[in-house]
């Protein structure tokens, strides 16, 4: 009877490492498209207040976001303690609103311009003295829709 032997024996083949590189720019260009980026950086503190009834904001593309609240304590000792309004990246003043909202219209397709939404996103604790001269400068800028973001209250 014959019998078989083997050569080395024991010896593990060695791993092909020449699809190693596909699948690490495979990785890294899924990471780049499905990634999103953080638009503006906050510069003050919000807690959004809570609401009953809640809707997600169709297309995000089409809005503009106004935030008022007290500045993050890394800015207070520059700005102070009381509610702030900040457009992008930057505190503004009220007189700032309507030159805001023209350079986001501006932005925009002419079809789209009337679609245009401009959402408050203001800390529960802020009084309302500053939300309400806001929009009344949106009025003056006829940034109409309006909408306030919130989270929804928990049961």
């Amino acid at each position: 009877m014959a019998t078989f032997s083997r050569k080395g024996k024991g010896e593990m083949p060695a791993i092909s490492t020449a699809s190693l590189p596909d699948i690490v720019f495979m990785t890294l260009f899924f990471f780049m498209v499905s990634t999103s980026f953080r638009e503006t950086s906050l510069l003050v503190s919000i807690k959004s207040p809570e609401a009953t009834e809640v809707d997600k904001l169709k297309k995000k593309t089409l809005v503009s976001y106004v935030y008022i609240g007290t500045p993050l304590p890394a800015y207070q000792t520059l700005f102070g303690t009381e509610p702030r309004i900040q457009l992008n990246d930057s505190f503004k003043s009220l007189d700032d609103i309507r030159d805001f909202i023209a350079s986001e219209r501006e932005a925009l397709s002419e079809g789209e311009r009337p679609l245009l939404t401009t959402a408050l996103k203001i800390d529960e604790d802020t009084r309302m003295g500053i939300v309400t001269d806001v929009k009344q400068e949106l009025r003056k800028a006829s940034a109409l829709k309006i909408t306030y973001i919130s989270r929804k209250k928990s049961k």
